[in-house]
């Protein structure tokens, strides 16, 4: 009898769907169907959020939804939990069915939040500083008066040192032989956030960056002209942060 995995591939393979498709039509990301196609379950997290996955990806594809959960949770162990009869894990399965907690959407909201913050900062900075600088060109000014008999003195010229060039950006390209997931936030900002066919080649230019893979081993990084290779396996979801 084929795995829970391979029954939901050949339903969707029936159907003439690539994961594309799939996930654009239930607002799930291909990444986390091709997990549940594979029965990689560390790639989609907490079980909360496998079992809302394969409730709406079974309904979608003519599967039993409930028949779907119980093999699922046959073959892991992870058994009901004692909320269950009174709606609260099904409340919150119900939220990650319809894409509303989604767990690569909070991230890209606290990104969000996150930059604004640091916005906000430099706003009140700036308005300080303006503040200041007004304060200081106000000031009465002591001028000297020189006596009479004093010899007058010549300032020695002094050279003003030289301004330190700018440093040049600092770059980090990501390479995809295989499609994979990727999520790059660059000092601060969020650059992608998306899934990327294979042949996909991307540059970035900061200071720091955070890129978070779903199939790190499809993905070369490259830092400054230098190759750091595969940070992973194929399938693994890896996060790393480079100080460039």
């Amino acid at each position: 009898m084929p795995g829970l995995g391979d029954r939901f591939r050949a339903a969707r393979e029936s159907r003439g769907l690539s994961l594309s498709e799939a996930a654009e039509q239930i607002r799930i990301r291909s990444l986390y169907l091709e997990a549940i196609e594979d029965e990689n379950w560390n790639a989609i997290g907490f079980p909360v959020y496998i079992l809302g996955f394969l409730r709406t990806y079974a309904r979608y594809l003519g599967v039993d939804p409930e028949e779907a959960v119980a093999e699922y949770r046959a073959a892991t162990g992870e058994s009901g939990r004692p909320d269950d009869a009174s709606g609260g894990t099904r409340d919150r399965e119900a939220r990650y069915e319809d894409g509303k907690d989604d767990p690569g959407r909070r991230r890209t909201s606290a990104i969000v939040i996150w930059g604004l913050s640091l916005v906000a900062v430099a706003l009140v900075a700036f308005v300080v500083y303006n503040e200041v600088a007004l304060r200081a060109k106000s000031a009465p000014v002591a001028v000297a008066v020189a006596s009479p008999t004093a010899a007058p003195s010549v300032a020695s010229p002094s050279s003003a040192p030289a301004a330190s060039p700018a440093p040049l950006a600092q770059t980090i390209q990501l390479r995809l032989d295989g499609p994979s997931w990727l999520s790059v936030t660059v000092d601060g900002n969020a650059s992608i956030d998306g899934t990327f066919p294979a042949g996909t080649n991307r540059t970035f230019h900061g200071k720091s960056a955070t890129i978070r893979l779903g199939n790190a081993g499809a993905v070369e990084v490259v830092v400054d002209g230098k190759s750091l290779g595969k940070l992973g396996a194929s399938g693994a979801v890896v996060e790393r942060t480079f100080a460039l």
